[in-house]
């Protein structure tokens, strides 16, 4: 996807005036608990990375549509206060992002490639957010679990703003993960399990579709045959 089409994209979606992430959160939520499916290997042997770019429901589904990567985490990353909670991060009461810990293979997948991803499947460019959603619980961030992933991440943004890709400068912050803290239930696996809620049919899926399109190449078979997710 261009930087045109991305913006264009962006636009579209403002200017139908949906509610954000947060404030849609309490309608058309299905309350049950995550289905069980036991990865192909077990999570603390796969390689761990951590994002944030905007409502992690729609980085969840992005992330987890990839070959390679066996789990996708919504959760809370970037503050200093221990055990957050959703309202309060969603209301920008904590120094927390909403993010996604990403666990793959990095036999079938790189981090290079999972920045790549990342920064295919949002405007980094964007300070504090992402259409719809606005405040520093939605920034654009990259959370490093030791000094390579620092350096891969930092020279990746160094390299993409300087090569003209964005008209704007890329603001994603780049810093090691202190903690990661898990999102409540009822926030794993949003997208998959509430198709129908308003967020997911205009916000979440148009985003996902979006970057299926323009990455064909790093999806899991079942995406890049049918479109349809797992």
């Amino acid at each position: 996807m261009t930087v045109n089409q991305f913006s264009l994209a962006l636009v579209m979606t403002l200017l139908t005036g949906l509610a954000s992430c947060a404030r849609e959160q309490q309608n058309g939520i299905e309350e049950h608990a995550r289905e069980e499916t036991k990865p192909a290997t077990p999570l603390d042997e796969l390689s761990t990375a951590t994002f944030a770019s905007g409502c992690f429901w729609c980085v969840e589904a992005i992330f987890e549509s990839v070959r390679g990567v066996e789990e996708a985490v919504s959760g809370y990353a970037g503050g200093p206060e221990e055990n957050p909670t959703y309202e309060e991060v969603s209301r920008g009461a904590t120094g927390h992002t909403e993010a996604v810990k990403v666990y793959y293979d990095s036999s079938v997948v790189d981090y290079p490639t999972l920045l790549r991803v990342y920064y295919g499947s949002h405007d980094p460019t964007t300070v504090d957010g992402q259409a719809p959603d606005f405040g520093r619980q939605y920034r654009s961030a990259i959370y490093t679990a030791n000094d390579r992933e620092f350096d891969l991440a930092r020279a990746f943004r160094d390299s993409l703003d300087a090569s003209g890709a964005w008209s704007r400068p890329i603001v994603t912050e780049i810093e090691p993960l202190a903690t990661f803290w898990e999102a409540e239930e009822y926030h794993q696996d949003f997208e998959r399990r509430n198709p129908d809620h308003p967020y997911i049919r205009k916000v979440s899926i148009p985003r996902l579709q979006r970057f299926m399109e323009s990455f064909p190449e790093v999806l899991k078979e079942v995406h890049a045959t049918s479109g349809e997710k797992e």
